[in-house]
């Protein structure tokens, strides 16, 4: 019996955190025929890159870290929307006055109890400099999870942003609470990303707490972190989420359970100035092949060993075990809690500049 047959009855047993992670659509609905019936939105047009911040004298370094759990505007849910290459409604079933939605898996999660949670994670650092440069982490967490029991406390996001050393601010959306569904919500839709990355910059500047800080984070890059179910997301951002230009990595985390197109696109437009780091087990290794000889048609050079740095430019795969691996991820793929290892390997964004004064 083949691998995918196997994966449904089995997933449970091997992935007992995260599951297997499923796109609510088959690779089969996303072809062009499919989307006939259902005709996806046109991709956004992509924003240029924003102009470096210049550095602004006066402000200090974050004294001690600031976290904050509050409710966007641009949330990832409630959707209300189609699924793209689908002919039906992402809410598909009712009950009396409520809403639901049928999963890949066969089950139904309510809009109430799973799509309602319009919360994201806000966290800078203790030093995070804003008259330094900066990065934006976007983190989206994989099935099963939120983002108090599991980004903040089982994967350790905030911590391991803190020990990379670099000047990163995190913003990680709520995506299904607590179910074992992948599906994106609005990051389906065209442009999302750029309106979800203005409100965090904004927000951002708020915990900071002085104003002067709003062009240092809306002038920051923006790296996309995916684990596990967050593949989806991750690939409409990249695909279609009007900030092309803005994203200066995407660091997957055995994350690539299809829309390999998608990312070989966005790697081959930033091939110079971009960065991909995929990590992987068993559960995604034939999509990572999938996604390697997308690159190697393209002629894009990539490297399947953990490289010195992820410098621009950089293509690099990371094979790291059996599916017994996949639920403790996030703290273990390659080593030690590897986000923060994968941060402090990216040039340009120390927290600290030695014999310096930075504001």
């Amino acid at each position: 019996m083949k691998r995918r047959a196997l994966l449904p009855l089995l997933g449970a047993f091997l992935m007992p955190t995260a599951a297997r992670a499923k796109t609510t659509t088959s690779k089969k609905q996303a072809k062009p025929a499919a989307r006939k019936a259902a005709p996806a939105a046109k991709p956004a047009p992509a924003k240029p890159a924003p102009a470096p911040a210049k550095p602004v004298v006066g402000l200090p370094p974050v004294k001690e870290a600031k976290t904050q759990l509050i409710a966007f505007n641009a949330s990832a849910f409630p959707y209300r929307g189609v699924i793209p290459g689908a002919n039906k409604p992402f809410l598909d079933v009712r009950n009396g006055k409520r809403l639901g939605h049928t999963t890949q898996r066969g089950d139904v999660c309510w809009e109430d109890q799973t799509y309602s949670d319009r919360r994201s994670l806000l966290y800078l650092p203790a030093g995070y400099n804003p008259a330094l440069p900066a990065m934006i982490v976007l983190y989206l967490h994989g099935q099963g999870a939120t983002l108090e029991r599991d980004v903040m406390g089982r994967q350790g996001i905030p911590r391991q942003v803190a020990e990379s050393g670099q000047n990163v601010a995190l913003v990680a959306p709520q995506l299904a609470f607590d179910a074992l569904d992948s599906s994106a919500g609005n990051f389906w839709r065209p442009g999302h990303l750029a309106t979800y990355i203005d409100e965090a910059a904004e927000r951002l500047m708020r915990l900071y707490g002085d104003k002067r800080a709003g062009p240092h984070f809306n002038a920051s890059p923006v790296l996309i972190v995916s684990y596990s179910g967050g593949y989806l997301s991750a690939a409409y951002a990249v695909a279609q989420g009007g900030a092309t230009y803005r994203i200066k990595g995407v660091i997957l985390m055995d994350s690539l359970y299809g829309d390999e197109e998608k990312f070989a696109a966005w790697v081959a437009i930033r091939r110079q100035t971009g960065f991909l780091l995929s990590a992987y087990t068993d559960s995604t290794r034939e999509e990572n092949a999938s996604l390697q000889a997308m690159l190697a048609k393209r002629r894009i050079p990539y490297k399947d060993a953990l490289p010195r740095d992820l410098a621009p430019g950089t293509m690099t795969f990371v094979s790291c075990g059996g599916l017994e691996m996949h639920g403790d991820f996030m703290t273990r793929a390659w080593g030690q809690d590897p986000l923060a290892q994968a941060l402090a390997m990216i040039p340009g964004y120390p927290q600290v500049v030695r014999g310096k004064k930075t504001s």
